[in-house]
Protein backbone atom coordinates (compact mmCIF):
# COMPACT_ATOMS: atom_id res chain seq x y z
CA UNK A 1 0.00 0.00 0.00
CA UNK A 2 1.53 3.21 -1.14
CA UNK A 3 0.59 6.67 0.24
CA UNK A 4 1.14 9.46 -1.76
CA UNK A 5 0.63 12.76 -0.19
CA UNK A 6 0.03 16.21 -2.40
CA UNK A 7 1.28 19.11 -1.47
CA UNK A 8 0.13 22.33 -2.53
CA UNK A 9 2.27 25.15 -1.65
CA UNK A 10 -0.31 27.87 -2.87
CA UNK A 11 0.54 30.82 -0.89
CA UNK A 12 -1.44 33.41 -2.70
CA UNK A 13 -4.42 33.83 -0.36
CA UNK A 14 -1.48 33.98 2.97
CA UNK A 15 0.63 37.19 0.70
CA UNK A 16 -2.27 38.77 0.12
CA UNK A 17 -3.64 38.48 3.45
CA UNK A 18 -0.38 39.38 4.41
CA UNK A 19 -0.39 42.83 2.47
CA UNK A 20 -3.92 44.06 3.28
CA UNK A 21 -3.12 43.58 7.00
CA UNK A 22 -0.08 45.61 6.29
CA UNK A 23 -1.77 48.00 4.17
CA UNK A 24 -4.64 48.52 7.14
CA UNK A 25 -1.46 49.04 10.18
CA UNK A 26 0.00 51.68 7.24
CA UNK A 27 -3.69 53.51 7.04
CA UNK A 28 -4.35 53.17 10.38
CA UNK A 29 -1.04 54.71 12.17
CA UNK A 30 -1.44 57.69 9.25
CA UNK A 31 -5.55 57.85 10.50
CA UNK A 32 -4.37 58.11 14.17
CA UNK A 33 -1.63 60.15 13.42
CA UNK A 34 -3.40 62.41 11.79
CA UNK A 35 -6.11 63.04 14.31
CA UNK A 36 -3.60 63.55 16.82
CA UNK A 37 -1.96 66.94 14.50
CA UNK A 38 -5.36 67.96 14.07
CA UNK A 39 -6.77 68.01 17.91
CA UNK A 40 -3.70 69.87 18.55
CA UNK A 41 -4.21 71.97 15.54
CA UNK A 42 -7.83 72.85 16.52
CA UNK A 43 -6.68 73.35 20.22
CA UNK A 44 -4.56 76.41 19.04
CA UNK A 45 -7.30 77.79 16.98
CA UNK A 46 -9.73 77.98 19.53
CA UNK A 47 -12.06 74.82 18.66
CA UNK A 48 -12.64 71.79 20.43
CA UNK A 49 -9.89 69.12 19.65
CA UNK A 50 -12.44 66.16 20.09
CA UNK A 51 -13.83 67.49 17.09
CA UNK A 52 -11.16 65.84 15.16
CA UNK A 53 -12.75 62.64 15.90
CA UNK A 54 -16.06 63.14 14.53
CA UNK A 55 -15.24 62.27 10.47
CA UNK A 56 -17.45 64.96 8.61
CA UNK A 57 -17.71 67.26 11.42
CA UNK A 58 -13.74 67.75 11.76
CA UNK A 59 -13.95 69.42 8.04
CA UNK A 60 -16.63 71.60 8.78
CA UNK A 61 -14.28 72.67 11.61
CA UNK A 62 -11.56 72.83 9.62
CA UNK A 63 -13.23 75.06 7.16
CA UNK A 64 -13.88 77.80 9.67
CA UNK A 65 -10.17 77.89 10.72
CA UNK A 66 -9.45 78.09 7.56
CA UNK A 67 -11.99 80.57 6.77
CA UNK A 68 -14.01 78.24 4.35
CA UNK A 69 -17.70 78.29 4.66
CA UNK A 70 -18.59 75.22 5.77
CA UNK A 71 -21.23 74.58 3.56
CA UNK A 72 -19.11 74.15 0.57
CA UNK A 73 -18.64 70.64 2.40
CA UNK A 74 -21.88 69.83 0.49
CA UNK A 75 -20.06 69.97 -2.73
CA UNK A 76 -17.97 66.53 -1.33
CA UNK A 77 -21.37 64.74 -1.60
CA UNK A 78 -22.37 65.56 -5.17
CA UNK A 79 -21.82 62.99 -7.49
CA UNK A 80 -19.14 64.02 -10.60
CA UNK A 81 -18.49 66.88 -8.66
CA UNK A 82 -16.93 65.48 -5.44
CA UNK A 83 -14.13 64.75 -7.28
CA UNK A 84 -12.87 67.63 -8.85
CA UNK A 85 -14.36 69.72 -5.46
CA UNK A 86 -12.15 67.53 -3.12
CA UNK A 87 -8.91 68.12 -5.02
CA UNK A 88 -9.67 72.01 -5.19
CA UNK A 89 -11.03 72.55 -1.45
CA UNK A 90 -7.98 70.61 -0.34
CA UNK A 91 -5.78 73.03 -2.40
CA UNK A 92 -7.64 76.00 -1.26
CA UNK A 93 -7.60 74.64 2.74
CA UNK A 94 -3.82 73.78 2.88
CA UNK A 95 -3.33 77.09 1.40
CA UNK A 96 -4.97 79.04 4.01
CA UNK A 97 -4.01 76.46 7.07
CA UNK A 98 -0.52 77.54 5.87
CA UNK A 99 -1.15 81.16 6.09
CA UNK A 100 -3.31 81.29 9.22
CA UNK A 101 -0.44 80.09 11.06
CA UNK A 102 1.69 82.35 9.33
CA UNK A 103 3.71 79.55 7.41
CA UNK A 104 5.03 80.24 3.82
CA UNK A 105 4.46 78.70 -0.01
CA UNK A 106 6.81 75.72 0.75
CA UNK A 107 4.88 74.61 3.92
CA UNK A 108 1.95 74.82 1.78
CA UNK A 109 3.81 72.42 -0.88
CA UNK A 110 4.39 70.46 2.26
CA UNK A 111 1.08 70.27 3.68
CA UNK A 112 -0.48 69.55 -0.03
CA UNK A 113 1.70 66.45 -0.82
CA UNK A 114 2.75 65.50 2.73
CA UNK A 115 0.03 66.35 4.62
CA UNK A 116 0.09 63.91 8.10
CA UNK A 117 3.61 64.56 8.08
CA UNK A 118 3.44 68.57 7.92
CA UNK A 119 0.05 68.63 10.18
CA UNK A 120 2.14 67.13 12.99
CA UNK A 121 4.74 69.76 12.83
CA UNK A 122 2.06 72.74 12.59
CA UNK A 123 0.58 70.62 15.34
CA UNK A 124 3.09 70.50 17.47
CA UNK A 125 5.31 73.65 16.83
CA UNK A 126 5.26 76.64 18.88
CA UNK A 127 3.38 79.14 15.52
CA UNK A 128 0.31 80.68 16.80
CA UNK A 129 -3.15 80.26 15.16
CA UNK A 130 -3.07 84.16 13.51
CA UNK A 131 -6.41 83.75 11.60
CA UNK A 132 -6.94 83.96 8.17
CA UNK A 133 -7.77 87.28 5.87
CA UNK A 134 -11.06 87.68 3.95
Amino acid sequence: MTYTYNYNFDNSNAVLGGMLVGYLITFLVIYVLSVIAMWKIFTKAGKPGWASLIPIYNTVVMYQIVGLHPLLIILLFIPFINGIAAIVLSIIQCIRLSKAFGKGAGFTFGLIFLSPIFLLILGFENDKYIGFEQ
